[in-house]
């Protein structure tokens, strides 16, 4: 590939800010898409994938989902933002933002810019974090 791609939830409207934030504050040569417009088969990406989680394809062909996507997405930017994405890999950050970032998932319909159309599917929801949504 010759860029790295950063794939989100363009049906999200928090994720969509999220993304937007990134396109105009950190200096990333990497594709930021939604997933309902990225070629995923050529990423090597699922629906379900991308429905769970945001995803990081390097133009090396490495893949990241969550945290440790936002992480390499900031790893890929300038040097303050490098060192935010470094300090995501630090093992115990690292450990505490998988759980931070399953909560905001689950949550982003709550989250500011967020709409009912951010909340995940159900299935999705039951899948990842139990029938009871918890």
């Amino acid at each position: 590939m010759e860029r790295s791609t950063f794939v989100y939830d363009g049906d999200c409207a928090f994720c969509t800010r999220c993304a937007e934030f990134i396109e105009r504050r950190i200096p990333t040569g990497a594709h930021v898409v939604p997933w309902q417009f990225a070629d995923l088969d050529r990423l090597g990406l699922t629906e379900a994938e991308c429905e769970e989680a945001v995803q990081w394809v390097g133009r090396d062909g490495t893949r990241a989902a969550g945290p440790d996507a936002i992480a390499a997405l900031l790893g890929d930017s300038g040097r303050l933002w490098r060192a935010a994405g470094a300090g995501l890999r630090f093992p115990p950050v690292r450990a505490a933002a998988w759980p931070a970032y399953r909560w905001v998932a689950r949550n982003r319909h709550r989250m500011p810019g967020g709409t009912a159309a951010c909340s995940l599917p159900q299935e999705t929801r039951d899948r990842l974090y139990g029938p009871s949504g918890s």
